[in-house]
């Protein structure tokens, strides 16, 4: 049986220094604060939500949730995301996403301030973090495989990755994220010829296809470390990964839990992002 890792003793070791760093911001007459725009009341909305105003309590920084009607036009959604925009006290938005099919998120995501864009959709931070630019805010989900694996100590440099999944919020940037530090990074998707054999190569496997359980233990290889970022309901109605956790838990040295891994760091990386822009935003003043 290899280690679980665990997003809550992750989140913990990040929740101390982030208070450390809201203080210091605070003395200086900086209030960290966080706005999130949620349209309609969609469950998965909700609870990301509930999660990201506990962590922002935690840490000490400020949250307010801006509520629109899941029928708002295009044009009240850009007026009223402009107004978190431009509001000097608000240092980090985020959008929870998806939008309703009758909105449109691609002038959102090029009308918001790349300081304040603090889950990553803004075109310039995600072009910073494919330039490998540390200035730019990467998707929060998938800086927060990096958080984790940082945590246990496991070293991508070197190793045989593959990222399972290519999304601009997981998948594509993830690998970016392990470019950077030197890892060997194979991108994978549901329609990659040989997909199991791809993965029993990994070293570090990264499961984001969003598929329950498609990543089975012969998938995996004797030793790899798997982080599982899929959120998925089973036939069942439970909550599951990407990945057979039960089949594959005693073949990986280091693997993660759905639900209680992951997801449970990636408020975390929320809170670290508006932290970060609250002292952007200052300097900028």
């Amino acid at each position: 049986m290899g280690v679980i890792m665990r997003g809550a003793d992750v989140a913990k070791a990040m929740k101390e220094e982030l208070i450390r760093e809201v203080t210091a911001l605070k003395k200086d007459g900086i209030k960290p604060s966080l706005a999130i725009i949620r349209v309609g009341a969609r469950p998965d909305d909700l609870a990301y939500e509930r999660g990201a105003k506990k962590r922002m309590e935690l840490t000490g920084i400020a949250c307010k949730v801006v509520e629109l009607p899941e029928d708002i036009s295009q044009n009240d959604l850009e007026q009223a995301f402009r107004r978190e925009n431009e509001d000097p006290d608000v240092h980090g938005i985020l959008l929870l996403r998806p939008l309703p099919e009758n909105l449109d998120e691609e002038p959102v995501r090029k009308m918001i301030c790349p300081e304040k864009d603090v889950d990553g959709m803004s075109p310039v931070n995600m072009a910073k973090v494919f330039a490998g630019d540390d200035t730019g805010f990467a998707p929060c989900t998938a800086e927060a495989v990096m958080e984790m694996l940082h945590y246990y100590k496991i070293e991508p440099a070197g190793k045989r990755v593959t990222v399972l999944g290519r999304s601009m919020v997981v998948g594509k940037p993830l690998a970016m994220l392990l470019l950077k530090e030197n890892a060997t990074v194979t991108v994978c998707h549901t329609g990659t010829d040989d997909l199991a054999g791809e993965c029993q190569r990994a070293e570090i496997l990264a499961a984001a296809a969003g598929k329950a359980r498609m990543v089975t233990e012969e998938m995996v290889a004797e030793g790899a470390v798997v982080a599982d970022v899929g959120i998925n309901v089973d036939a069942a109605g439970n909550l599951c990964g990407d990945v057979d956790y039960e089949a594959t838990e005693a073949k990986a040295a280091f693997i993660s839990p759905v639900p209680g891994g992951v997801g449970s760091v990636t408020t975390s990386v929320l809170a670290k992002h508006v932290v970060r822009s609250a002292g952007y935003l200052n300097v900028k003043e």
